[in-house]
């Protein structure tokens, strides 16, 4: 009974964060679905019986992504008509997502497998941001790690351009600018050089593969009419460009990158966003502990940082933290960001988080 409740709550937690960002449609479709499972399908009984957190797995979103991909498939008109904002009666909504469930059963099942992979190029805006402040410290040339890749869209940030509170980053001539809405203090203008970006991930998104693309574009809220614009040219950007972007576990890599020699002059950062809550607890206690060991090993002329994007679940914002070696200030709060980089709020000072890092285990409990 425990699981069903907190399985069922997770839809109504979902609801309230669509609907706190401007995601009607999709808040519709989780608010309907807290009232459509049943186990009159094995989908509704796996999601019923879920063992695990529903909330920190993503759980409503997992189904909410095979569900748009059925609407974006053209399976069902009925279905449609609920994602295309036209069905709006919840009563009407609860019926046809109950009939769908049973229908669709098995395409249904293989989306509750594994986390979403809401890979957002916008995510970036909040990244960029933290490299400027490392930028203001060490100097403009960095190379970037990234965990939890995804599709590797966010690899693309030394392709994209950034217009951050007027501070114009990336070039000029790229596909895709990043111009989110900005609040709050600019952040800081230096120059930045990103010589090279390399990025890992347990399960990467080829997006050369039409199946996985379309599986990414399912993930991205029906709402969200610009997000799916700037995906679809971040996915032509990987297409053809490339992105060093491999399949392994994400303390392994860390810790043999961080192993690697490192050039004169260019800091090395490590960057994340919406990745953290998904790593087991030792794998974020392997990158803490190595972190800080490169960060004891790090000179002016070999600095390290850390970026990361990442929801506060307690008080419900992301966060955009960094932190760099050498140097003795621990990590800072730099600005706040939505979830999939529509605005960002630059902080006026800094804010120390060490306690919060290293007690809370970095936006979650361990």
């Amino acid at each position: 009974m425990a699981n069903v409740m907190a399985s069922c709550s997770a839809f109504g937690i979902q609801t309230g964060y669509c609907a706190a960002m401007d995601a009607p449609i999709t808040a519709r479709v989780c608010s309907a679905l807290a009232e459509s499972l049943d186990r009159d399908s094995e989908t509704g009984r796996r999601v019923l019986d879920w063992a695990g957190e529903p909330v920190a797995v993503a759980l409503a979103l997992r189904l909410v992504g095979g569900l748009h991909a059925l609407h974006r498939a053209g399976v069902d008109p009925e279905l449609s008509a609920v994602f295309a904002g036209v069905e709006t009666d919840p009563a009407r909504i609860v019926a046809i997502l109950k009939a769908t469930l049973v229908a669709q059963d098995a395409a249904l099942l293989p989306w509750l497998e594994g986390p979403p992979q809401t890979n957002e190029a916008a995510r970036s805006a909040g990244m960029m941001t933290g490299i400027l402040h490392l930028a203001e410290r060490y100097g403009p040339r960095f190379e970037v790690l990234e965990i939890g890749s995804s599709a590797g869209l966010n690899l693309l940030i030394d392709r994209y351009r950034f217009d951050l509170g007027g501070v114009n980053v990336g070039p000029s001539a790229s596909p895709v600018t990043i111009h989110p809405e900005w609040r709050g203090a600019p952040p800081p203008g230096p120059p930045v050089e990103i010589e090279s970006t390399r990025g890992v991930d347990i399960h990467p998104v080829d997006v050369a593969d039409p199946a996985a693309a379309a599986r990414l574009e399912a993930y991205v809220w029906v709402d969200a009419v610009e997000r799916q614009a700037r995906l679809a040219a971040a996915i032509a950007m990987v297409r053809k460009g490339g992105v060093d972007l491999v399949e392994g576990d994400a303390a392994d890599w860390v810790e043999a990158r961080l192993a690697e020699p490192q050039p004169d002059g260019v800091t090395r950062a490590l960057m994340h966003s919406v990745v953290w809550q998904y790593l087991p607890a030792t794998s974020r206690e392997r990158i803490r502990v190595a972190m800080d060991a490169a960060g004891a090993r790090a000179t002016v002329e070999r600095p390290l940082g850390w970026v990361m994007m990442e929801p506060n679940r307690d008080l419900h914002r992301h966060e955009v933290r960094v932190r760099g070696w050498p140097g003795e200030r621990a990590m800072e709060l730099v600005a706040l960001t939505h979830a999939h980089g529509a605005w960002v709020e630059g902080l006026s000072a800094p804010y120390e988080t060490r306690d919060y890092v290293m007690r809370r285990g970095a936006y979650e409990k361990d």
